[in-house]
């Protein structure tokens, strides 16, 4: 398990019945390696986890294992709303056949550090799987500080990687002064150029669900400083990438896809696709994005 590269936080393809496509997910994610991503991470909130049952989650994972090349790196988010539920499906998953594990914050309950590190090295203790630390203070309401990452990857040999989601990316240079072998993903689309001078190696990205080789590019040229390039094409991506950021960025990026052609914008209830106003503010936004998309 390599944690490096870009990483797409795959979204889920539903049928008309809302029904999960497995067929297409499988294809998508062939889709984003041929692309060149290094792995892709299944099961996210982008991934609309919270609407999926056990059963369509480890259906995904064996899906996506089937789908893309021997050796490609499969990631599973875990989260859920208790401890034994998450610990539960991190075996599930990883005998469903995933490389490693994006562990979350449990949803609903934001309990102390106590509490927090207690659920997490239960995750992460509950497979030999290597495991990314996810860290997203705006949407769950826990912050595990650089101070906290060190103690937790000081007990837990396969604790290997964190994607820090701040939106700060002063994070990323005080994880990297405090533990120089932890691998540091950007998890907010909007940042990767400025997490990846600051040391970054990998972005768990969102819009590559809809541009996978304009995001691995914009990656390849940040990780190799020619910051002229990459920032031509950051300025392109920046109103798209944007997208990831706020509170509707899974219909926002489903829409995407579906303009771009390459997806569908269905999302599961409580969800509903964008309408109205909002709609045609943000189509006028992607269509000028595909208008003046450059060639790579």
């Amino acid at each position: 398990m390599k944690w490096q590269g870009v990483m797409p936080a795959m979204t889920t393809a539903f049928t008309e019945t809302l029904e999960v496509d497995y067929a297409k997910v499988g294809e998508r994610a062939k889709w984003m390696i041929d692309s060149g991503c290094s792995g892709v991470v299944l099961l996210g909130s982008l991934g609309e986890a919270a609407t999926l049952t056990r059963d369509e989650k480890v259906a995904i994972v064996r899906t996506v294992r089937a789908a893309v090349p021997p050796g490609t790196p499969v990631v599973a988010a875990i989260s859920g709303l208790g401890t034994a539920e998450c610990v539960d499906l991190a075996k599930a998953t990883a005998d469903a056949g995933c490389d490693g594990f994006m562990v979350l914050p449990p949803y609903v309950y934001k309990g102390d550090w106590r509490e927090m590190k207690a659920h997490i090295c239960a995750v992460i203790r509950a497979t030999p799987l290597p495991c990314m630390l996810y860290n997203n203070p705006v949407a769950y309401g826990t912050d595990f500080t650089p101070e906290q990452v060190l103690e937790l990857a000081n007990e837990l040999p396969n604790l290997k990687a964190v994607k820090e989601s701040s939106t700060d990316v002063r994070r990323v240079t005080a994880i990297r002064a405090l533990h120089d072998k932890l691998a540091i993903f950007v998890g907010v689309d909007d940042a990767i150029i400025e997490g990846i001078a600051a040391g970054a190696v990998g972005w768990v990205a969102g819009l590559v669900n809809a541009f996978p080789v304009e995001s691995v590019r914009l990656f390849e040229l940040g990780l190799a400083g020619k910051w002229d390039e990459a920032f031509a094409l950051y300025r392109w991506f920046l109103p798209l990438l944007r997208l990831d950021t706020v509170p509707k960025f899974i219909q926002l990026i489903k829409l995407v896809e579906e303009r771009a052609g390459v997806g569908s914008e269905r999302v599961r209830a409580p969800r509903l696709i964008i309408a109205g106003a909002e709609r045609d503010e943000v189509l006028k936004l992607i269509d000028e994005a595909i208008t003046t998309r450059p060639a790579v």
